[in-house]
């Protein structure tokens, strides 16, 4: 019997929803919120925030904002630094 196992991504290129990811971890842990905290004050489940942080979902304009909110920081220098780590590696993904 063959098990399912987790998808191991083929290249070390980063996506949009990865590099967005990483960007509300960092800024979550600067402000130093836990993921169950940003949940709570945002209205989101605590699992979305998980799936967001991982780049395993793509968040609306409107769950940027609610975000950007919490974290007292504008939704644009959210966007700002998504897209300076896209740029570092060399591409843009649209």
């Amino acid at each position: 019997m063959r098990m399912q196992g987790r998808r191991i991504r083929k290249t070390a290129v980063l996506t949009g929803e990865d590099c967005f990811g990483r960007t509300l971890r960092e800024i979550r842990k600067e402000r130093g919120l836990s993921q169950e905290e940003l949940a709570f004050e945002s209205g989101l489940h605590p699992t979305y925030i998980g799936h967001l942080e991982r780049g395993r979902k793509s968040p609306s304009l409107r769950t940027i904002l609610r975000l950007a909110h919490v974290l007292e920081t504008p939704g644009s220098e959210m966007l700002k630094r998504t897209e300076s780590l896209l740029q570092h590696q060399g591409r843009t993904k649209r």
